[in-house]
């Protein structure tokens, strides 16, 4: 037996949701590598900022595969990823500004060696880290809007 159906596509790949999967992914490659080179060469200079930079990759990671993926479930992780990351832009850029010393920050500059992703907003990566939860928000909330839209035509059409 063979399915005429074809595959589902994911609708948060579109249009603007492809560049936001592929910043995304650049910047999940960018963290990985980022990571794995503070981690390997010098993980006992800033242990708790370089573990920040591997979880950075890691949510990366994981919001890139929601917005391809599809389905509602991966919809709901994507909306997980994003807030988190969003959260943790937030949290760790405050606390690299005010109190770097807590992440183990010796180096207060955002291009210093022990830099973090999310350290100072993002910065070091000219903000990137800062804008894109806020438009991948964005970009997530007109999707189910759309798809709220879509069902209630769906419904009138019945």
């Amino acid at each position: 037996m063979s399915s005429s159906a074809a595959p589902r596509r994911s609708t948060r790949a579109t249009g603007l949701g492809r560049v936001l999967v592929a910043v995304y992914a650049i910047l999940a490659l960018a963290a990985t590598g980022r990571s794995v080179t503070q981690i390997l060469d010098r993980f006992e200079e800033a242990p708790v900022a370089f573990s920040l930079s591997a979880l950075a990759a890691l949510v990366y990671l994981v919001a890139t595969v929601a917005l391809v993926a599809p389905g509602p479930v991966w919809g709901r992780v994507a909306w997980i990823a994003i807030g988190f990351e969003l959260e943790g832009v937030l949290v760790v850029g405050a606390i690299s500004a005010a109190a770097p010393e807590l992440l183990g920050i010796t180096d207060p500059s955002p291009f210093g060696r022990q830099a973090t992703v999310w350290s100072w907003f993002g910065a070091g990566y000219l903000l990137v880290p800062l804008a894109l939860p806020v438009l991948g928000l964005l970009w997530l909330r007109s999707r189910s809007t759309a798809g709220r839209r879509a069902d209630a035509s769906e419904e009138v059409a019945a």
